[in-house]
């Protein structure tokens, strides 16, 4: 009893005869600003950006500040910077791909923390090769006339003309031909091919009608070995075609199990490469692809 006594009064001296109040909600943490800074498009530095940032488990703000091709906007940007840094108390991340050095110069001026990739790559390769770097504003993307660049438009016009089917003209100047069941990502996989490595896909659904004559669309017969095909998940395939046809027997899961075993049966029996895109971002299919098929394309 004594015992539990100085039990209790220790815990009215603590708390007194108010009840404990509750724990205030832990705020969320703010988005760490990051600035992507380029004289051009910026895609080049958005895209090291994202693979640096992946490696942290934390939240960011993306701002993108593109087109800097003057010592005025770099002040401006700057300006831009100093702001967020004065309201949000912390300092902002900067990519930067900028070449002019008086722009560079103002922006490591800021209140930022800066990481200029060009001055990273450029400086050890000019020592290495012996040689000055031109220096020049967007001469990745100073490109408009160029023969690769029509063949990449040329690319792009060829895989639209050429999505799900919808034409078989010219099918002999493809360089890949996706096939798979509906919404199992050919789509998207062939634009990207065209638009980032010039590449001439096309793509074709497998339907219940294909399944049932246990063989390919007849079309594409010929053109076997430019076949590759991607499969998916059953349960996520359902899930993506809810999305659009919510209740129908096209979404239901039973369909989906039969149309992506009789894809795969198919596609075994007819000796083609697939891969599942069920946990694969658009970027590693379409590199699976050139590396099956063999294709050596550069990226735009």
């Amino acid at each position: 009893m004594h015992h539990f006594a100085i039990l209790r009064m220790s815990d009215s001296t603590t708390t007194g005869n108010s009840p404990t109040p509750p724990a205030e909600a832990a705020k969320p943490v703010a988005a760490r600003p990051v600035f992507i800074v380029s004289d051009g498009t910026g895609i080049t530095a958005e895209t090291f950006a994202h693979s640096i940032l992946a490696q942290f488990e934390m939240r960011f703000r993306q701002i993108r500040v593109p087109f800097v091709d003057s010592v005025d906007k770099a002040y401006e940007t700057a300006q831009r910077i100093n702001e967020m840094y004065r309201t949000e108390n912390v300092r902002p991340i900067i990519f930067s791909t900028l070449v002019d050095a008086r722009a560079n110069e103002i922006l490591r001026n800021c209140q930022g923390v800066i990481l200029d990739m060009f001055q990273t790559f450029i400086e050890p390769l000019e020592v290495e090769l012996g040689l000055k770097s031109m220096h020049a504003i967007g001469r990745v993307h100073q490109n408009a006339d160029s023969e690769a660049y029509k063949n990449r438009i040329e690319a792009v016009n060829f895989s639209l003309a050429h999505d799900d089917g919808q034409s078989n003209k010219n099918l002999q100047s493809a360089d890949v031909i996706l096939v798979g069941v509906s919404r199992s990502g050919k789509t998207p996989t062939t634009l990207y091919l065209a638009m980032q490595y010039g590449v001439k896909a096309a793509n074709y659904p497998l339907i219940p009608e294909d399944f049932e004559r246990e063989r390919l669309p007849s079309t594409l017969d010929q053109y076997k070995e430019k076949i590759f095909g991607l499969s998916i998940d059953p349960q996520r395939l359902s899930e993506i075609r809810n999305e659009r046809r919510p209740g129908s027997k096209y979404a239901s899961l039973e369909n989906c199990r039969y149309e992506v075993n009789e894809a795969e049966a198919m596609m075994r029996r007819e000796g083609i490469k697939w891969l599942s895109s069920t946990h694969k971002s658009i970027e590693e299919i379409a590199t699976t692809i050139l590396q099956e098929i063999k294709l050596e394309r550069d990226v735009y």
